[in-house]
């Protein structure tokens, strides 16, 4: 779409930036005085969307003037938003460019010119959910072949169509691939600059909040319609300001920063909303901070969690190698937009709904153990809460140690030297990364201590069984570009032994004869950080390495140090624990540098099997009529072209109450006695070939025969929970599926029956495509998911909803009636309609329509045929 289209309302916006008069923007800074400075930031990101698509249609001029008046217009209107680009994994972007396909097929049998079906959005696609563990596997030319027919699909997608880019498999997740690679920050179109946001089909959408890019997960339908050029409807949401003050613990890591902040978000109640960071503490948050605290979104409930950019993140998008010119430019357009932060205190503070303080300063570092993992101990009272423990009886934390006992001390020698083994004494201490690959930073912290002691003259005891297992080569690569691996080593034989699971699942190797007899001997309780280990404590890297330094829990590390350095100084912990600038620094020099440089380096070189992958070219997809996988579906085969009425529908399915969308959509592995395992096997499939619906949501024929296959499903036809129903007009009970082919053999218009809450749980475009195949014209219910609704409207089936108080019960239906309903052509959101049944018996429905652009995307029978009529 035309940024500077001419029917644009908001024309005399358009500026040139000061130091570049090529590049033009909408200085949307300029709109509404003091009502846009007190706009949070993810809010003017929203204004901007809409005054940059603003055609009088779609996006109108009062969409935009609402979104200025969010203060008081939160929550109660809902307003269009554009998205700079869409990001499809490959589980939800099959189905969406399969609908492309079929569109174009569509169109060119209706006398239209198929080389006009286009994503209208900028898309990018990443082969990483299904395929990406094909090319971990040894064999993997064989399991190549086995996706080659999806992704020679994939292939000639990103060849014909425009707008579409496709990440090959083997490069990276969608959710990483979208951080460090696909985000721009600012667009820049034919010179034209605007903020960069998006939606995704990959729940981890969120993460790239931490960039300053407005961004959030989406259904698959809600996908496909962004694409078709369409907006996301949005309530204008409330928006949750977090003010971050006070200094980080030294001791606490990036990890017990971010779980702090997610539980007391949780605790805030904040579901639904945007959360807006501020305050003097966000500049102490590194980007994969801010990355990791945006992902946790599902875990508190909210929308997003926006961090504006500000200096930090200029500082790491200079460090990925983001050009310099570019970051100049988009630091300039930020600033005249107002959408750059300046973290010190302000007098132009936005307005939130509501603020959270969180005090970083009151953020205290915890280990867990001795012998349970929620049980957790702040490090300030780590030794006396080791000593309550040999006081408590045997049990959860106690040992039962006699008083006489707790200090009883027993020498051991060890490669010719002599040590003294107490309780509390460290005797395993492995540093692992199987919770931290996501944020460097505490691996970092881990190496950065060991290069002190070590500098410092400390030394691990060479009794102490130490280990550094990575959870990823990644994990070694950035250890080692940032110079640190060769300390862990040096100070205490921290080597790589693999990158699986070991000494948290009992794969250490065994203990010196000598330490377990000494342990034995001493009925000591010794900790690992073995049968004779009784004390075991999860702690982060770094607290790992430093017990393991001071040999034993039983410390206070703010009064006793660590060790004695060679010339009989006291070191203490915090003579050798980095500070958060020093991680930040070594972190964006050498990790954020050296991982983009290889992404980089890996995108330049590409795939060899996907650059070799032979593809067709054609204008129109090559179907391959034996095809279990990819198949041309049937949206299309009749275009509605006028708003029909529903006659004489029999009910497929009576429902109750909270149906959820894994009642409705296929989903997991395919079972063997199951409509769509029948296809299947006509097909010539073994069961072991099925693989799953998700694998296979480019057929509609086996998604089709997966709706309603839930074991769980509770049909009131039946009594009892099963994937079946009745065909009403001779009394046999089969398989949804089943039933409805008969149906539509008869001609006979389908609707269902339900009570409250229908279409709970996670976003799925099967759960509506799926029902309209089967031939569902409407569902009649008392209540309904949001979003699923929106699905419901979208592919082309009615919403209706019961008056308040009512329901098939309280009406008398049995659900075995016949009904009817006509709708006006001048259908509009709430409007009230009657229907009839065969039995003489009228009640009244609500058409449940949020607004007039689902009002008009029904009325041409959903957006596929919306759209595809658009282009004839």
């Amino acid at each position: 779409m035309d940024p500077a289209r001419p029917e644009c309302p908001f024309q005399y916006l358009i500026e040139t930036l000061n130091d570049n008069p090529e590049k033009k923007f909408y200085n949307i800074a300029k709109l509404g005085g003091t009502k846009y400075d007190i706009l949070p930031y993810s809010i003017r990101v929203l204004l901007e969307t809409a005054v940059r698509n603003c055609d009088g249609f779609l996006v109108k001029k009062e969409d935009a003037m609402n979104i200025l008046d969010w203060k008081t217009k939160q929550n109660n209107v809902e307003v269009p938003f554009y998205p700079a680009r869409v990001l499809l994994q490959d589980f939800t972007g099959i189905p969406a460019m399969v609908d492309f396909a079929a569109m174009r097929e569509a169109v060119k049998n209706l006398g239209g010119d198929p080389m006009k079906v286009h994503p209208a959005c900028p898309t990018d696609l990443t082969v990483d959910h299904s395929l990406q563990i094909d090319f971990m596997l040894k064999n993997q030319e064989v399991e190549f072949g086995r996706n080659r027919e999806r992704l020679q699909f994939f292939k000639w997608g990103s060849k014909v169509f425009r707008n579409v880019a496709v990440i090959p498999p083997g490069t990276g997740m969608a959710h990483q691939m979208n951080l460090e690679y696909l985000s721009r920050v600012v667009f820049e179109i034919k010179d034209f600059l605007y903020p960069d946001s998006v939606v995704g089909t990959d729940s981890h959408t969120t993460m790239v909040n931490g960039l300053g890019i407005l961004g959030w997960g989406v259904g698959g339908i809600e996908t496909e319609a962004v694409m078709l050029g369409m907006p996301v409807a949005l309530t204008l949401p409330e928006v949750v300001g977090c003010e971050l003050t006070g200094l980080a613990s030294p001791l606490a890591t990036s990890i017990d920063v971010v779980l702090s902040i997610t539980k007391q978000l949780r605790q805030a109640g904040v579901a639904g909303k945007f959360v807006e960071f501020f305050g003097t503490g966000v500049s102490q948050l590194s980007v994969a901070d801010r990355t990791t605290i945006a992902n946790m979104c599902p875990e508190y409930g909210a929308i997003l969690s926006f961090f504006p950019v500000d200096n930090v993140t200029l500082k790491h998008l200079k460090h990925t190698g983001k050009d310099e010119i570019k970051l100049e430019s988009m630091e300039a357009y930020l600033k005249a937009v107002k959408l750059f932060r300046n973290n010190q205190i302000s007098s132009e503070e936005p307005e939130y709904t509501q603020i959270i303080q969180i005090d970083l300063s009151s953020i205290t570092p915890y280990v867990s153990g001795p012998k349970r993992p929620q049980d957790r101990v702040a490090i300030t009272n780590m030794k006396s809460d080791f000593q309550a423990c040999l006081n408590e009886k045997i049990g959860f934390k106690g040992f039962q140690i006699a008083t006489e006992k707790q200090n009883d001390i027993v020498p051991v020698e060890y490669e010719g030297n002599e040590y003294r083994l107490s309780h509390g004494s460290v005797v395993i201490a492995a540093v692992i990364s199987c919770t931290n690959n996501c944020n460097p930073s505490v691996m970092l912290a881990a190496g950065l201590l060991a290069r002190k002691a070590v500098e410092a003259g400390l030394m691990v005891k060479p009794y102490i069984r130490t280990s550094l297992s990575p959870g990823s080569g990644m994990v070694t690569h950035y250890l080692s570009s940032s110079g640190v691996l060769p300390y862990l080593s040096k100070l205490g034989k921290f080597e790589v032994v693999g990158y699986g699971c070991s000494t948290c699942v009992g794969n250490t190797a065994p203990l010196p004869e000598a330490i377990r007899n000494a342990i034995k001997q001493g009925d000591l309780v010794a900790c690992r950080l073995c049968d004779c280990v009784r004390a075991n404590y999860l702690a982060s890297p770094p607290l790992v390495v430093a017990y393991a330094i001071a040999g034993t829990v039983n410390i206070d590390f703010q009064t006793e140090p660590l060790g004695i350095d060679p010339n009989g100084k006291n070191i203490y912990l915090h003579d050798v624990w980095p500070t958060r600038e020093e991680l930040q620094q070594v972190e964006e020099e050498y990790v954020i540098s050296s991982m983009f440089k290889e992404l980089k380096e890996k995108m330049e070189k590409g795939n060899k099997r996907w650059n070799f992958l032979e593809a067709p070219e054609s204008v129109l997809f090559p179907w391959d009529l034996k095809s279990t996988y990819i198949r041309c579906p049937s949206f299309f085969d009749k275009l509605v072209i006028s708003l029909q009425p529903i006659e004489n529908a029999h009910v497929l399915l009576y429902l109750g109450d909270s149906v959820t969308t894994d009642h409705i959509s296929p989903a997991g592995s395919i079972a063997r006695n199951s409509a769509a395992a029948k296809y299947l096997t006509n097909k010539g499939l073994t069961p072991r070939e099925f693989n799953s619906y998700g694998a296979r949501r480019g057929n509609d024929a086996v998604m089709t025969r997966g709706t309603f296959a839930n074991i769980k499903l509770l049909n009131k036809f039946i009594g009892k929970p099963a994937p079946k129903t009745v065909h009403l007009p001779s009394g046999q009970m089969l398989d949804v599926f089943e039933a409805a082919e008969l149906y539509q053999k008869e001609g006979i218009p389908l609707i269902i029956l339900a009570g409250k809450k229908y279409g709970l749980g996670s976003s799925r475009d099967w759960t509506a495509k799926g029902p309209f195949l089967l031939g569902v014209k409407a569902v009649i219910a008392e209540s309904y998911e949001k979003i699923h609704k929106g699905h419901l409207i979208g592919i082309g089936i009615a919403p209706l909803q019961f008056l308040p108080g009512e329901n098939a019960n309280v009406l008398g239906l049995t659900g075995k009636e016949q009904f009817s309903v006509s709708f006006p052509q001048e259908l509009f959101p709430g409007i009230t309609l009657d229907i009839k049944t065969n039995t003489g018996k009228v009640f009244s429905v609500i058409a449940s329509f949020e607004n007039n652009v689902e009002t008009t995307i029904y009325k041409h029978g959903g957006i596929l045929n919306y759209v595809a009529r658009r282009f004839l």
